[in-house]
């Protein structure tokens, strides 16, 4: 493993790791990581791939773990950003050191919704999406769609404009959030619109994705739903070609996988649903 510092356009540092195998195989996984999830999070699955023989790549979006400021507080940053510069930046970083790889990208929860911000994505195989979808109210169940009318309507706006930055810690969601990233966030769940909501506010490029996609869902996450993964695949990215992948909770060892935790070494049995779907690409296509 490997500690990479990657500036973006905008002079802003992004702590990535570089995952590198000792027989590689030529292909290329870039992890997008969750809202308020630190790449730390994915090192035990980048290690696993890495002993596969992928070349792996994790990174935190500004304002995140190891790419966080001093200051929180007003810090300059959105999804849309880390979507436009952060994860472009990662990619422009792809296409000069691993031109001869052939990449796959892993998009979990917002990792997945922008894609369709950065043109690059178009040089990928294939995609990963893991606990993504359109977050809208309207698509959740309803005892997650009144704790979201509470959290996203009330308490997130006004202890966002409070601090300045979302203490998301407090509420058990994960990193504190810069201030726009908070409000992007609050437009993905109360906005009908959804990703779409962000897309229409940026240079949008979701339509020109026609790559295969690799959808999985866990079956007791509860931010979830099928709904709002269809309509993720259907309105936003409707050019892909799905493939859908329930995973029980049976199917984990602890019996839990939610909305993170397919990513934790207990579940790493799990993780070959995408060992063998890249394998598999890697044979018949």
């Amino acid at each position: 493993m490997e500690k990479l510092t990657l500036t973006t356009t905008d002079h802003i540092p992004i702590i990535a790791h570089l995952f590198s195998p000792k027989n590689s195989n030529n292909k290329l996984l870039l992890i997008n990581s969750a809202t308020g999830v630190k790449q730390h999070v994915y090192f035990s699955f980048a290690n696993y791939f890495s002993e596969k023989g992928f070349t792996v790549i994790t990174y935190d979006y500004r304002g995140i773990g190891l790419s966080k400021p001093k200051r929180m507080k007003d810090f300059k940053a959105s999804m849309r950003i880390w979507g436009s510069e952060d994860y472009k930046t990662l990619t422009q970083y792809i296409k000069t050191h691993f031109e001869g790889h052939e990449k796959y990208c892993l998009g979990h929860s917002v990792g997945a919704l922008i894609l369709g911000m950065n043109k690059d994505s178009t040089m990928f195989k294939e995609f990963f999406f893991v606990g993504t979808q359109n977050a809208f109210v309207g698509n959740l169940k309803f005892k997650t769609k009144i704790e979201a009318y509470l959290g996203f309507g009330i308490v997130q706006p006004l202890a966002t404009q409070l601090l300045g930055y979302f203490p998301a810690h407090w509420f058990g969601l994960g990193e504190s959030l810069p201030k726009n990233c908070a409000y992007d966030w609050r437009t993905l769940i109360l906005n009908k619109k959804s990703t779409n909501g962000l897309l229409e506010k940026i240079d949008d490029y979701s339509k020109e994705l026609t790559q295969k996609v690799f959808v999985i869902r866990a079956e007791d996450d509860v931010w979830l739903t099928e709904k709002g993964v269809k309509s993720l695949l259907n309105t936003t990215y409707p050019n892909l070609k799905p493939t859908y992948r329930l995973v029980k909770t049976a199917e984990s060892e602890k019996g839990e996988i939610g909305h993170v935790n397919f990513f934790r070494s207990y579940n790493r049995k799990l993780w070959d649903i995408i060992l063998n779907e890249l394998i598999h690409n890697g044979e018949y296509n």
